[in-house]
Parts: C-alpha cells; structure tokens; sequence
C-alpha cells in the first residue's frame, strides 16, 4: 500500500526579541475604545498567566513572510536529502501574503509558493506551487493534502510550508497583539513503500455558522483613527469554548480511525495559540478516554515564541526532532498527533507513527 511519511523538517525563528516589558508603554483599549482600568502592568502579567507567553520573535523589517518560507523550505530540503528539482508540489500556508512593515496592503501575486520555487531555483514546471488559507491549521491541512496526492499515486515527494508575520497585521490599541509573532516551519513529505511508519489516519472539520467570524478584520480600537486599515482580531472568550469542544472530538476521530488507542500516543503536537486552551484542549482528549494527562506528553514553545499561526506546529515539530525543547525527545515507532484550531473556523488532526 502506498503511503508517506516526513523525510526532512526545518524551521526559520526571526532574529528579532520582543520581551513582554516591551508591552509597558503601549496605550491598550477596549473594543468601544475606553480604557482599561488596570494599569499595564497587571494587563502583562495576567496576559502571561493566560497564555504563558514570555517573549515572542518577530521578523526584521527587510525580511517578508516568503524569505521565511524559503528559508525553512531549504533546512527541509536539506534535511531530507532530497534534489528540490524531484518536488512534484509546494503547499504554502499563509494568511495575509508578504505584508511588507508599515504598509496596510497584503501581496500575494504572484503566490507565495511561486515565490519560494523561485527562490529555490527549480526549473521542473511538473513541480506544482500554490498557497493555502485555512487559518492557523494552514500548515496541517498541507501536509493532509500532501500525503492525499502521494496515496492517490500523483506525487512522491512534496513540500509543505506554513509561514507567518502577524507582528505587522496586529493593532496596537488591542491587547490580543500581544500574543502573535512570527516565523516558519516547513517538512518534506515523501512516498514510503518500507515500514508501517508515516500517516496513519486524520479528521478536519470546518465550522462556519455563528463560528465563522471568531476571528476577522476589523478596525483599531483607537476610535480617534481615521483610515480604513484593518487588523487581525478575534473574539477571545467565544474561540477558547470553541476549541476545548471541538478539537478534543477531532483528535480522538483521527485516533479511532487509526486503530491506536490513547495508551499509544506518546506526544501530542498542538497548535501553540495559548497555554492554558492548549492544556484545557489536551486534559478534555483524554478525559474522553476516561484517562489523565501523561506527564510531558505535549511539547510547548510559545513560552518564547509566541503564536505564528501556521508556523506553530512545523516549527514545533522541527525543535522536538532535532532535540532543541528540554526532556522533549521522539523515537521511531512513536505514535504522535498533530493537531491545530483556527480561522474558519477549521480543526484538523493527524496521527503519525515516527
């Protein structure tokens, strides 16, 4: 039976260091654009309890969401010890294109993916670039297609990006900036005919009723600005109920489908929107199996990283693999899942043998 697994990781972390402190000036209002009651400093503090986010990284100004791309695309192809001219396709996650700093207006024409062939070089035009916008879940969506064309005999080997730079699509005025950053994660995807290891199942859902606008544009909450530039925004309280719900059902659809049950799972790898939803989201799947959290069986990076969106689940995996998280390591014949929430609203999970 034709199957796929992950041959090659890689991972791009901006150079740029942006401490919670960073925060302490900054003029935080409420959606109707009154103040806060509390001063910044317990706005800070409670922000951190919540999410556990500690610094997070942002991209430098001459560097775009696709330089990201390509630079992780290139640690994967290394990684993998493929040729890139062998790629049969290049799956982009994004959100909002290149947003060059201080400018209101995205750019994804041509397609960040035909960016990053560019970039890399490769002449084939058999290897098919496009992006894909599914919220956070962008970069797990990607990999789902990726290992669907290689089971329907269409491709060998394909790359898979998520990359992001939210830092330049926040307001200001909204405290939410706080939790986003950027980066990117990327993976090689390739036919395997050896050993049961690779994909084994996955479940994706999308919600798009009252769910659909969770998370959307909309204007800064400083009511004195003039122009019509839109930001990033969500409706915090309504997205953590949503996902401690949903995504618990997805990730225990994907493992039933697998065959494997809890006892098998060894790490879990979640989408790294907020601690404590990410622990809430995790303690629900297994209490779905009438069974208590394992001790480290979710590897954490948004401590000093933050939330990248598409980014969070490859650059994630990379680190575990290449032994940059603290008593976080895998081993061959590992069943992990892989699981991410996000803009659509869209769940997705994959379970995965190392």
């Amino acid at each position: 039976m034709i199957s796929s697994k992950i041959t090659g990781t890689g991972s791009y972390i901006p150079s740029l260091k942006v401490e919670n402190n960073t925060f302490l000036n900054s003029e935080f209002l409420n959606n109707d654009g009154s103040n806060f009651s509390a001063d910044n400093n317990v706005i800070i503090e409670k922000f951190k309890d919540i999410t556990g986010i500690e610094e997070r990284r942002y991209a430098k100004p001459e560097i775009n969401t696709s330089d990201m791309a390509f630079f992780a695309a290139e640690k994967a192809i290394t990684d993998a010890n493929i040729n890139p001219e062998e790629l049969d396709y290049i799956i982009l996650a994004h959100n909002f294109g290149d947003l060059k700093k201080d400018q209101i207006q995205g750019d994804a024409l041509p397609s960040l993916a035909s960016r990053v062939k560019h970039k890399l070089d490769i002449k084939n035009p058999n290897c098919v670039a496009y992006d894909i916008l599914f919220g956070c879940p962008g970069w797990v969506e990607g990999v789902i297609q990726a290992q669907a064309f290689i089971k329907a005999g269409i491709a060998k080997k394909c790359l898979v990006v998520g990359a992001e730079t939210l830092s330049r699509i926040v307001d200001k005025h909204d405290r939410d900036s706080m939790i986003y950053s950027d980066g990117a994660g990327a993976c090689i995807v390739e036919q395997t005919l050896e050993d049961d290891s690779g994909f084994i199942s996955h479940a994706t859902q999308t919600f798009a009723n009252d769910e659909a606008y969770f998370l959307h544009f909309g204007k800064s909450y400083n009511l004195n600005e003039t122009d019509n530039t839109q930001y990033i925004k969500m409706y915090g309280r309504k997205i953590y109920e949503f996902a401690i719900t949903n995504v618990p059902a997805a990730m225990k659809t994907a493992l039933d489908k697998s065959g494997y049950g809890i006892n098998d799972v060894k790490k879990i790898f979640i989408h790294q929107a907020n601690e404590k939803m990410d622990e809430a989201i995790v303690k629900r799947f297994y209490r779905l199996f009438k069974e208590k959290v394992p001790e480290a069986i979710m590897p954490m990076s948004i401590h000093k990283l933050g939330n990248s969106s598409v980014a969070t689940v490859p650059t994630l995996l990379d680190l575990v693999l290449k032994g940059n998280i603290e008593n976080q390591t895998v081993a061959k014949g590992d069943v992990v899942i892989l699981a991410s929430v996000g803009a659509g609203m869209n769940i997705n999970a994959i379970v995965y043998k190392i």
